[in-house]
């Protein structure tokens, strides 16, 4: 009997890791998450140690940032990190986030806990910190082979699309949506043939309004839905894919908030 030689790949590698950062401060939330999402990475926020470690046993090869100035003392982050990195069922790497490159600290993480993922100090300089990250995760291979982050909007009343059709506009609700396009569905059908150009694309997300244009990629079957995909053309402007991204980031975090629950 011939060997089978097919290897499985693993998930991470195709679709990205989720990033976490634990207890983050103002400035890491305003300065480095903001950032890092409009860079395409699948970020999220938790609050809760305890329960975040529970969690990643659902979302292995996760990579965790804990902001060891806050909340917790030295010694207690000392020890859950060991706790997290000891954690085989959910492989999390681990890298640290501190205020001042403080030596003491930088030693402990590095030299004997051996953190895989660096030790990040963030008052040198922003533009420093920011690119010392991007590098980390980058060698991390944080995003797979994915491009962009995608939300099913599926269970989001308030996210629908208006399309301009005979002189009037048509609601049609999104089941998800990136920077590069959305899918949806208008109940009842329109008809809308392959290829055709949408110039006046009105796109609600909770309550921002966006303009854009876009051309009917296809469509695909789900059940009885007709399933429509519009890709955004180049007139798409920068603060529109920001706010998607933004809402990308905020409908992902609220799942996964119920997941850390």
């Amino acid at each position: 009997m011939a060997e089978d030689n097919t290897t499985v790949e693993d998930p991470a590698e195709i679709l990205g890791k989720k990033i976490f950062f634990i207890h983050p401060s103002m400035f890491v939330q305003n300065e480095i998450i903001s950032h890092l999402i409009q860079q395409e990475y699948e970020v999220y926020v938790a609050r809760d140690e305890e329960k975040l470690q529970r969690a990643l046993k659902k979302f292995p090869h996760s990579i965790v940032f804990a902001s060891i100035d806050e909340t917790l003392s030295a010694n207690k982050w000392e020890e859950w990190i060991r706790q997290l990195m000891a954690d085989k069922d959910s492989g999390a790497s681990v890298g640290i986030l501190c205020n001042t490159n403080n030596d003491e600290a930088r030693r402990t993480y590095l030299n004997q806990l051996k953190v895989p993922c660096g030790f990040v100090p963030l008052k040198a300089e922003k533009t420093k910190a920011l690119q010392l990250l991007l590098d980390i995760l980058t060698f991390a291979k944080a995003k797979g082979r994915r491009k962009y982050i995608r939300a099913d909007t599926r269970k989001d009343a308030m996210t629908t699309i208006n399309i301009p059709r005979n002189n009037a506009y048509l609601t049609g609700d999104i089941w998800d949506i990136s920077v590069v396009g959305v899918s949806c569905v208008f109940p009842p059908d329109i008809e809308l043939e392959k290829n055709s150009l949408l110039p006046d694309i009105q796109i609600k997300l909770q309550g921002t309004l966006l303009k854009a244009e876009g051309i009917v990629f296809g469509f695909r079957m789900e059940e009885e839905n007709k399933v429509y995909v519009f890709l955004f053309t180049q007139k798409i402007d920068t603060l529109a894919r920001t706010k998607i991204r933004t809402y990308i980031q905020r409908n992902l975090q609220s799942k996964m908030d119920a997941d850390i629950k």
